[in-house]
């Protein structure tokens, strides 16, 4: 019924039938006030009747969420993604590997399979970041620059003397500190390039008034 409505289930927190919480398997039998509440929305009487995992670290990202990807890879979150990924792979990757789902496709997330699930209302990525950090509780957990942004795993400190082989003249020169991911085995370094992640980073911080 719910669903009918154009609401997906990962989108309801509580539901009260005349004043009382149930959950998705109760069925309507006549006439009734029904009251839904999303995440974050609290109720003063039903704090424990909540239906949805309220924090979770890892996602699986549909194929037009891709700069959102970035953004919170580069907060240091598992962010599964595929730009080519049909439907039916995006499920399955949430469901053996335990992800909430982050789709721009209320539809998909309406499957049953779909256990927590976010749909971004922004098209901006820094405004879905922002609303993805908001929804999961995940403020506390961010940890930048400490996952490879091209394949997700995660990165680690390495010596100078074992990559310098791999470095372009004046990165052997003026840099010192390198990182290199677990998987791809892309190297990192604070280059020009930091400069803008660290103010993206700010940004988001101070959103969150912090």
């Amino acid at each position: 019924m719910i669903e009918s409505c154009g609401v997906p289930h990962p989108e309801v927190d509580l539901i009260l039938v005349n004043g009382m919480p149930v959950d998705f398997d109760y069925g309507v039998m006549s006439d009734a006030e029904i009251e839904l509440y999303p995440p974050g929305i609290g109720h003063p009487h039903f704090k424990e009747k909540r239906l949805q995992i309220a924090t979770i670290g890892r996602f699986v990202a549909d194929g037009h969420l891709g700069r959102l990807t970035r953004n919170l890879r580069l907060l240091g979150f598992d962010v599964a993604y595929d730009s080519q990924a049909q439907d039916r792979q995006l499920l399955a990757v949430m469901k053996h590997e335990n992800r909430a789902l982050l789709t721009r496709d209320r539809r998909l997330l309406m499957y049953a399979i779909v256990k927590t699930g976010y749909y971004p209302r922004s098209q901006n990525a820094d405004e879905q970041t922002i609303e993805v950090i908001r929804r999961f509780d995940l403020l506390g957990s961010i940890a930048p620059f400490t996952r490879c942004l091209r394949c997700n795993a995660p990165l680690q400190k390495v010596a100078k003397a074992d990559i310098i082989e791999k470095l372009e003249p004046l990165t052997k020169i003026y840099y010192e500190q390198f990182r290199r991911c677990t998987g791809c085995r892309q190297i990192y370094w604070a280059g020009s390039h930091f400069t803008k992640l660290q103010k993206r980073l700010g940004q988001i911080r101070i959103n969150f008034g912090s």
